[in-house]
């Protein structure tokens, strides 16, 4: 949250830790809820709201994935980054169920341009991880008929 508001974006941090929040409070908005066993608290009526990137990291929830995606506007980034399998051999998390599988992101999300894609081992501190970087396109993005420009 913190890099974003420094340059000027507006942000929004959801947690279900209160002392997470306070840290982040001094640079967005916060929302303290547990989106794992109540509703998704970014709802517009029955929509998801929209923003202008979503990032997630170190979190995998995978009953979320169909709400952090209709949570991209169009021309929206995701940044998305968690623990993939391999993890449970340096550390946790080492349950199967919060690892990823195998480019499971890029399959997930097959829907958005993939700008970018990792998935690999990080030594400091020692873990498995899969990143993504995708854009919801955005059918009004087209330039006399030359290829979107999604800025890197």
């Amino acid at each position: 949250m913190k890099w974003f508001a420094g340059r000027g974006h507006s942000v929004t941090g959801i947690d279900r830790s209160a002392e997470a929040l306070r840290t982040a409070a001094a640079f967005g908005n916060v929302i303290l809820a547990d989106i794992e066993n109540g509703p998704w608290p970014l709802m517009d009526g029955s929509c998801a709201q929209q923003f202008g990137a979503v990032i997630v990291t170190n979190y995998l929830w995978r009953p979320l994935f169909p709400l952090i995606g209709e949570s991209l506007a169009p021309g929206a980034v995701l940044i998305y980054e968690t623990f993939t399998q391999g993890n449970e051999t340096v550390g946790k998390p080492s349950r199967s169920e919060f690892l990823l599988e195998t480019a499971e992101l890029p399959r997930i999300f097959a829907g958005l341009r993939m700008v970018a894609f990792e998935d690999g081992f990080l030594d400091d501190p020692p873990r498995f991880v899969q990143r993504v970087v995708a854009v919801r396109p955005d059918p009004r993005d087209v330039h006399d008929g030359a290829p979107a420009r999604y800025r890197l």
